[in-house]
């Protein structure tokens, strides 16, 4: 069933770009992106990310893009359009968003709380050590919050295309981009002296941020960042997941797709930065370099401490940033959701409402569990390559660092080596328009990304645990 036939179809343009960069511009680029930087040497993972975005992500981005508007279809029979043997891929990039929904809403809901406690003067609490893991550990608020993010982005997902998910965009991109802006160059601002009297400031944290440190790269920990730069851009860009093929198939045929493809990289690379520009920094001047260690709980533990040592300005920027990261995680949601949806009318034939509405009740029971997770449903699970997570650490593992990169895999042997790269090229020029760096692509997409798959994915296995 072709976009045109369900009647669905971005007003142009502006309105996909705007759709597609609220879907890549989300909780990635705002709390992941920043522990990740953190976490594998600042300046080193940002070289890395910035070289693996215009060749990797480039590529899997056009092949996204083009493959849903040459076929007018989501994901499930997108690939079957392209090769009848290969409707397997289409069922198995499916089920990517269909695991990552399970958790989104978590994520939101942790967010949306912390937002609430600024809001009411409770910014103080939020920064003592143990709020955050004993506000994850009720067995009420988490799924309370949780509920009210998912029932909020199935609202926006009943309303349609251009009604809900456009409109939703061109509200919320624009406050986003503003408040991204506002708070980094705040944060570069910003001075603290310890009681031993060391001053230090957001430009310091700037330089920390940006420096490049290669003194302990080795080949493991190269191919571990590698892995993080890539699982990053597969969940900030939103490829690998089918949400950039059913995005594609809502674009019109006199939509230049090549410019579109550099909008969004150039909105989401740059949100990517300008966020950890905003976050490392602050966290820097008054949490020090111990600041920088706190991994995936960076948004949640570091930064109400950096809010809570500005004194009462601390409140409003607080509700600033989660405010912003609220925005952010939504438009995010929504495009995961969204996946799922068109997915599900095209295979049980359905409306949209009603598949809304049975989804989100789904989706409402999965984020429950989820959110239990680090309560009565806690468990330590075993990952591959050593370490343990919970209920919401094995969904991410499985479909960011397992499943996005066979995929990819997957989907790089189908265009480059079964159907031919044609396909996507003709599309991407379909109206006479320019596709620069078609060579690149070529090259990437039938020599260079298959091997760097098989690499990352034998590495999230925990397969190449052998090298130091």
């Amino acid at each position: 069933m072709s976009a045109k036939k369900k009647g669905v179809l971005f007003s142009g343009q502006f309105g996909f770009v705007i759709a597609a960069a609220g879907s890549a511009v989300g909780v990635g680029n705002l709390w992941r992106f920043p522990y990740l930087a953190a976490k594998d040497g600042g300046g080193t993972f940002i070289i890395i990310y910035l070289v693996l975005v215009v060749s990797f992500g480039f590529t899997l981005l056009v092949s996204d893009i083009a493959i849903g508007r040459k076929t007018g279809k989501s994901a499930i029979h997108a690939y079957e359009a392209l090769s009848r043997k290969w409707k397997f891929l289409g069922i198995l990039t499916f089920l990517v968003p269909v695991v990552i929904m399970t958790y989104y809403a978590v994520i939101g809901g942790w967010i949306t709380r912390f937002m609430v406690d600024f809001i009411v003067g409770n910014g103080t609490a939020a920064a003592d050590d143990g709020y955050f893991v004993s506000f994850i550990t009720s067995p009420v608020s988490p799924v309370v919050y949780g509920l009210i993010f998912m029932v909020v982005t199935g609202f926006v997902i009943y309303n349609g295309v251009e009604g809900g998910i456009e409109r939703c965009s061109r509200l919320l991109m624009p406050v986003l981009i503003a408040l991204v802006v506002g708070i980094a160059i705040f944060s570069l601002t910003l001075s603290y002296t310890d009681a031993d009297g060391t001053v230090r400031t957001g430009l310091q944290g700037l330089v920390v941020y940006l420096k490049p440190d290669f003194s302990q790269m080795t080949p493991g920990t190269f191919l571990k960042t590698l892995l993080d730069a890539m699982s990053q851009i597969f969940f900030s860009l939103s490829v690998s997941m089918g949400i950039m093929i059913t995005y594609g198939s809502y674009v019109k045929k006199n939509v230049n797709l090549y410019r579109s493809v550099r909008q969004i990289e150039v909105f989401d690379t740059g949100v990517a930065l300008l966020a950890g520009m905003m976050i490392i920094p602050a966290v820097f001047v008054f949490s020090g370099m111990e600041g920088m260690a706190k991994g995936p709980t960076l948004m949640f533990v570091a930064m109400p401490k950096v809010f809570a040592a500005m004194g009462p300005a601390g409140r409003y920027m607080g509700i600033a940033f989660f405010a912003l990261a609220i925005f952010a995680t939504l438009t995010s949601c929504i495009s995961v959701l969204e996946s799922i949806t068109a997915n599900c009318m095209e295979i049980f034939h359905a409306s949209r409402k009603k598949t809304t509405v049975v989804l989100t009740v789904i989706y409402c029971a999965a984020t429950a569990v989820i959110a239990l997770g680090y309560s009565v449903l806690y468990c330590d699970i075993p990952l591959p390559g050593g370490g343990t997570g919970q209920l919401l650490d094995l969904m991410d593992y499985i479909s960011n660092s397992l499943m996005m990169p066979i995929i990819s895999l997957l989907s790089a042997i189908l265009i480059g080596w079964v159907v031919g790269s044609k396909c996507i090229t003709d599309e991407m020029t379909l109206n006479g328009e320019k596709f620069g760096r078609k060579r690149l692509y070529n090259v990437m997409i039938r020599y260079v990304v298959p091997i760097v798959m098989l690499i990352l994915t034998l590495q999230a296995l925990g397969l190449l645990s052998w090298l130091k």
